[in-house]
């Protein structure tokens, strides 16, 4: 079911590529319904393979034998979790009606970029999840470039570029691991287990710093993220979704995977750095958010502030000191904030969307009184808005409680003086409901139209997740511990 997971979207881009449609509502609604088969598939998965110490819906087959190399695919709580927002953000970006030209193509990048996401948290090959990481950019490039807005070849090409170069020094890691195994292997079951390049030592910190900076790149990091605000402002509202939903999620799930899981000792003796730059990017998220005047450049800015959240979790998961109680929870927040930050921020990125739709504009000054004009996306803005700034209730708040309480037990004044940025985010987006929504009505904006039924419905469908974790989290919280596979492995107390 896994494979097919994957293989599927990537038919359906192909034959839509080849498929001469014209209609834009067909193509549209063809991408839906395959994104909604590829997420019924990962449910099934979890609803049919049995949690397991390890991997469930395993299934191999070799690609290239004389270097250890297969299609390996598995699941465990965190890939299964992941996966499966992936599969929700895309069936939403596919719902989404938006005007774009040559929608054919449009929706046949949109549906090759899911299937290679899905692919990348579902392999168990370094490889191929190489080959997966590569890919995506291949499709986000495309995404920006031919249907962005402004600046969108210069952003695409910055962002492809940024990234790549992150991608060959993951590459260099993922080739010193395999070539210290006993017998070259690319499974990532074996490399874990045998964890070849661990300990003191100049190559494994080398290591180690390559695939921080590849993953900080992709995650992104301060200072490593200059690439992701002129991307987002640039991108269809559809493509900055699944930006921030999904591919940001593949550099904060590749520093779990690999160094975290593969080099446990090494990853502990630097585990307080990589703390310090969780905190440095929560901090300098908030706080260039606060002071940005353009609607997608404030959201953007915000994915810096969260995804700091998420590796300051990391690094205390593996840092090897306090309770291995404290270094679960936050570990466990970790993966939670992942989830959470899809599906928030992807419909933050929506409703950005909404409004370039109806005045390509996203200058706040030039906004005013909407909720007298556009109830329906108020009520979505406000609740997607409540639930970033970690409201109690919503999918925020279990995450970043999850990630402090373990935070406070391990590194507690990187954990005190990271409650500053839950400050800022508050006060910033609290100013943006207050500038864009209420006061007096712009009278420029006096046309300004509601959301439309199936804008309303894509939003409703994503912010209800929201709601259900933030209320009920354990149905999510099982998922992810299903199995122990978040114990951190080489983690010692």
């Amino acid at each position: 079911m896994l494979t097919l997971a994957v293989l599927i979207p990537l038919l359906a881009s192909a034959v839509l590529a080849l498929v001469p449609v014209r209609d834009a509502r067909t193509c549209r609604i063809g991408a839906t319904a395959v994104t909604a088969v590829a997420f019924a598939l990962l449910l099934a998965v979890w609803a049919v393979a049995a949690p397991t110490e390890g991997y469930r819906a395993v299934a191999e087959v070799p690609w290239i034998p004389s270097l250890g190399i297969a299609w390996r695919v598995g699941v465990d709580g965190m890939s299964l979790a992941l996966a499966l927002v992936t599969a929700v953000v895309f069936l939403a970006a596919t719902a989404w009606p938006v005007s774009v030209p040559r929608a054919r193509a449009f929706y046949a990048w949109l549906l090759f970029l899911a299937g290679v996401s899905i692919g990348l948290f579902v392999t168990l090959d370094l490889i191929v999840f190489y080959v997966f990481f590569d890919l995506s950019l291949v499709g986000m490039y495309f995404l920006i470039g031919r249907w962005g807005h402004g600046d969108a070849q210069h952003a695409a090409v910055k962002f492809f570029v940024y990234t790549l170069a992150g991608s060959l020094l993951i590459l260099i890691g993922i080739i010193v691991l395999a070539l210290a195994m006993p017998e070259l292997t690319f499974d990532m079951r074996a490399i874990m287990e045998a964890a070849p390049v661990d300990g003191a030592g100049v190559v494994p910190g080398l290591i180690l710093l390559a695939f921080v900076i590849g993953f900080g790149i992709k995650t992104p990091v301060f200072p490593l993220h200059t690439w992701l605000p002129p991307a987002h402002v640039n991108a269809p509202g559809p493509a900055s979704a699944i930006l921030a939903g999904v591919l940001l999620k593949m550099g904060t799930y590749g520093l779990v995977r690999l160094p975290l899981q593969m080099m446990p000792e090494t990853f502990a003796r630097f585990a307080l750095p990589l703390a310090l730059l969780g905190l440095a990017s929560i901090l300098w998220g908030a706080i260039v958010a606060y002071a940005q005047a353009n609607l997608k450049r404030r959201i953007a800015y915000t994915s810096v502030n969260h995804m700091g959240y998420v590796v300051l979790g990391i690094a205390v998961a593996g840092s090897g000191l306090g309770s291995e109680a404290a270094r679960q929870l936050a570990l466990t927040g970790a993966v939670v904030e992942m989830v959470a930050h899809g599906l928030i921020t992807g419909a933050l990125f929506l409703i950005a969307g909404a409004f370039w739709e109806r005045t390509q504009d996203y200058d706040l000054a030039n906004y005013g009184g909407l909720a007298e004009r556009a109830p329906r996306l108020t009520l979505m803005a406000t609740l997607g808005s409540f639930a970033s700034l970690g409201l109690p209730g919503l999918a925020g708040f279990v995450a970043e409680l999850h990630i402090f309480l373990g935070a406070f037990g391990v590194y507690p004044w990187i954990a005190a003086v990271g409650l500053l940025g839950l400050v800022v985010t508050a006060a910033l987006f609290l100013n943006l409901l207050r500038q864009v929504f209420f006061g007096e009505l712009v009278t420029v904006r006096t046309g300004f139209a509601d959301l439309r039924p199936a804008e309303t419905a894509v939003l409703a469908g994503l912010l209800a997740l929201v709601v259900l974790i933030g209320i009920w989290p354990t149905w999510l919280l099982d998922l992810i511990d299903a199995g122990g596979v978040l114990a951190a492995p080489g983690a010692g107390g």
